[in-house]
C-alpha cells in the first residue's frame, strides 16, 4: 500500500525503507494489522518527502524512515522525511518551560 500511493500518488521512482521500517511493516503484518490502511506523514509543501522540492516532481526516491501503528484509530503511519507528527506544536512547546514546586504547589512558566 505504502507503495501505490508513493508511486501513483506523490510521483516517486523507489521507495526506500529504513531497517527500522521494514522491521515495523513485519512486526505489524505478523500481528494482524496488514490490512489497516494507510496514513502518510509527509511535509505539506511537496509531493516528495522534501519541503523544499517545488512542482510535480517524478521519479525520485521517496524515504521511509519509521512506520507507526495507531490501532485505535485504525491505521499503519509511515513516516517520511523530518515531520512533527504532533500537529500545532513548535519545535519547542512551552510546557517545557514549566514547573511545579512540590512542596509549595506553586506554578511557575505561566507568563
Amino acid at each position: 500500500k505504502i507503495e501505490i500511493i508513493a508511486h501513483q500518488v506523490y510521483g516517486a521512482g523507489t521507495v526506500v525503507y529504513t531497517p527500522e521500517a521494514d522491521e515495523a511493516i513485519e512486526k505489524y503484518t505478523d500481528l494482524g494489522y496488514g490490512n489497516f490502511p494507510i496514513c502518510m506523514a509527509k511535509t505539506q509543501y511537496s509531493l516528495s518527502h522534501d519541503p523544499a522540492v517545488k512542482g510535480v516532481p517524478r521519479g525520485f526516491d521517496f524515504p521511509v524512515r519509521e512506520v507507526r501503528l495507531s490501532a485505535g484509530a485504525g491505521f499503519i503511519v509511515p513516516i517520511t522525511g523530518e515531520i512533527s507528527t504532533m500537529p500545532g506544536l513548535s519545535s519547542k512547546p512551552v510546557f517545557i518551560g514549566m514547573d511545579i514546586d512540590t512542596k509549595t504547589g506553586r506554578i511557575t512558566g505561566l507568563s
